[in-house]
C-alpha cells in the first residue's frame, strides 16, 4: 500500500481565499483513502513543526503539492515550507549537493538520501491553457512544467522523481470546480492505477 503526503499550499490572501485548492486537496485526500492508500496531511498555512514534515517525507511514497500559481511560482508560503523541511533534512533527505573533492565524476545534485519517491504537482492558475501551449502566448508554448523547473529541481535534489503535473486553469474568470474535482479523481486513478 502506498503511503501518501498531501501537502495543501492553499492560503487566503488579498482576493484569492484558498478555497478551490482546499477542495481540490479534500477531494484527493477522499478519493486516495477510498482506494485503500495510507494518506497523511499538512495544511502549510496552517502551521507545522519542521523535524515531523521532514518524518512525514521519509515516511511518504509519494508526496502531492496542491497550490495555486502565484506571480508564476508557488507561493511564498510553500516555498517558506520547502526552504525549512528540505533544510532540516540535512543528513535524512539528503547527504550534501552530491559532489565530493576526491571524486569528480559525481554530479551536483546527486546527493539525495530519498531515491525511489515520487511527487507530483496539483496546480490552480488564473491564466487559461493557451497561455502555456500557445508559442505566441505568455509562456511561449514551454508549458506548465518549465515554470515550475526550480521546484521540481528542488525535489529531484532530493532524490524524487516527478509524477505527472495536473493544472487547473481559468479558476478565477471561468471557475468549474465539479468539473475540476472530476477530472483531478480521473488524473489521480491513472497515476496510482486505481480502476
Amino acid at each position: 500500500m502506498k503511503k501518501i503526503l498531501l501537502l495543501n499550499g492553499g492560503k487566503a490572501f488579498a482576493h484569492s481565499h484558498g478555497q478551490y485548492n482546499t477542495t481540490l486537496h479534500d477531494a484527493a485526500v477522499a478519493f486516495l483513502d477510498r482506494a485503500g492508500f495510507d494518506v497523511k496531511t499538512t495544511f502549510i498555512d496552517g502551521g507545522y513543526d519542521v523535524e515531523e514534515e521532514v518524518q512525514k517525507f521519509l515516511w511518504a511514497d509519494v508526496v502531492i503539492y496542491q497550490m495555486p500559481g502565484w506571480w508564476m511560482g508557488a507561493p511564498w508560503t510553500v516555498k517558506k515550507y520547502l526552504d525549512e523541511v528540505f533544510t532540516e533534512g540535512h543528513g535524512s533527505l539528503y547527504a550534501n549537493d552530491g559532489r565530493t573533492r576526491s571524486d569528480a565524476s559525481q554530479k551536483y545534485g546527486s546527493g539525495g538520501l530519498i531515491q525511489g519517491k515520487q511527487y507530483m504537482l496539483s496546480l490552480t492558475w488564473n491564466a487559461p491553457v493557451q497561455a502555456f501551449e500557445d508559442p505566441t502566448d505568455f509562456f511561449e508554448g514551454k508549458g506548465v512544467d518549465a515554470v515550475y523547473f526550480p521546484f521540481h529541481k528542488a525535489n529531484e535534489f532530493l532524490g524524487m522523481t516527478g509524477l505527472p503535473t495536473f493544472i487547473c486553469n481559468d479558476v478565477m474568470k471561468v471557475p468549474s470546480i465539479e468539473h475540476d474535482v472530476a477530472r483531478y479523481e480521473q488524473h489521480l486513478a491513472k497515476v496510482f492505477g486505481v480502476n
